[in-house]
């Protein structure tokens, strides 16, 4: 009802992550950057962490729409609650290659013989794990050796690690030291602070606008009045306002 009385052309909030719209507060510009730079070294791993709804897989999706299908071939892992034997078959499946009746070894050969042709044409095989606080150690072992896979000098695979703290902590245990070792770039996303949540609300409201221009001239300043005067103002007369009386008056 909401989205026709303020002539809305879509929710201007949902659960979903929407990559068209990407709100750069500073946390979120300093995760792009991230992102970008792991992306321009072509190896090894970079881990973006964060709350649940901090906008981790917005700033991937807003990401993965800026790339060039002419240089980078990405594959996208989401259910990550899989044993570690199925997690190369996952990979597998997320470039669209053939696993079927393969066992381990014929896997991997076949996940190595396609990145290498992707390699031969000029491109470069990005693999982006989603959730990835639900993986086991063993599973993150085996995302750790495909980054072993290399052309000459080159790598042929490198890997973007995107989960909730609790994966953050898990990265600190032992066993974890070799992908340590791996990872070239890590960070933490915060939540945004009083200004950037204003200024995010009021984005992702101006994104849905049919009649911007209409909607800020008319509408804002009353949102405005309305979000900045105390509650026990909003409604109630004020004290220069007809009809005000004083105590005792």
């Amino acid at each position: 009802m909401y989205e026709t009385f303020f002539r809305f052309s879509g929710k201007p909030f949902q659960l979903n992550p929407d990559p068209a719209f990407f709100y750069g507060s500073r946390g979120h510009r300093r995760a792009m950057a991230y992102l970008e730079y792991g992306l321009h070294q072509s190896e090894g791993f970079i881990v973006i962490t964060g709350e649940v709804g901090a906008g981790k897989t917005t700033i991937v999706r807003s990401l993965l729409e800026q790339l060039d299908p002419g240089k980078v071939v990405a594959a996208t892992i989401v259910s990550t609650q899989v044993d570690a034997s199925d997690i190369l078959r996952m990979v597998a499946g997320a470039f669209g290659v053939p696993s079927r009746n393969l066992d381990k070894a014929g896997l991997l050969l076949a996940i190595e013989t396609y990145l290498v042709s992707v390699a031969a044409a000029g491109k470069r095989a990005l693999l982006i794990i989603d959730e990835a606080q639900n993986l086991s150690a063993a599973a993150v072992e085996e995302l750790r050796m495909l980054s072993n896979f290399q052309l000459e000098d080159h790598a042929l695979l490198q890997s973007f690690l995107v989960g909730q703290p609790e994966f953050r902590d898990m990265m600190q245990r032992a066993e974890m030291q070799q992908l340590r070792q791996r990872v070239i770039a890590s960070y933490h996303l915060g939540p945004l602070d009083l200004q950037e949540t204003r200024g995010y609300i009021g984005s992702a409201l101006r994104s849905r606008l049919v009649q911007r221009d209409l909607w800020v001239h008319r509408r804002h300043p009353a949102y405005h009045q309305h979000a900045v005067r105390p509650p026990a103002a909003r409604g109630l007369p004020g004290r220069d306002a007809p009809g005000h009386r004083s105590p005792g008056a």
